[in-house]
């Protein structure tokens, strides 16, 4: 298992940007393809952006396509998510999570084995 641990949310005004860090310990973080998901309440966990575990492979939601974007830094065992351009509906808690059972990572939580607690972000409007 790897261990994960999310920092970098906050409070932002509507059209500001944030970058979350994920950061990796314990087994070799770069066999894990690794994704963010977010939780906003009252809703299901929703898919966000996976990178694959080389970093040459990204994917995105619909939501937030070009606005945000996932990077990872093998040699700092930390994937980041850039997030631009951010509005109200993106509020929610972000989730990093890895699974090493799929190359390109999963648009589905079940398919992830390490999860971290979480960070909030907040988009006033």
């Amino acid at each position: 298992q790897v261990q994960l641990v999310e920092s970098g949310g906050g409070l932002v005004q509507a059209g500001g940007s944030l970058r979350l860090s994920c950061a990796a310990s314990g087994r070799t973080f770069s066999n894990y393809a690794v994704g963010w998901f977010r939780q906003a309440p009252g809703k299901e966990r929703e898919f966000v952006s996976t990178i694959t575990w080389s970093g040459d492979n990204t994917y995105y939601a619909d939501s937030v396509k070009g606005r945000f974007t996932i990077s990872r830094d093998s040699a700092k065992n930390t994937v980041y998510l850039q997030m631009n351009s951010l509005k109200p509906e993106d509020t929610a808690v972000y989730y990093c999570a890895a699974t090493f059972r799929y190359y390109g990572g999963s648009l589905r939580p079940t398919d992830y084995d390490s999860w971290g607690r979480g960070t909030q972000v907040t988009v006033s409007s």
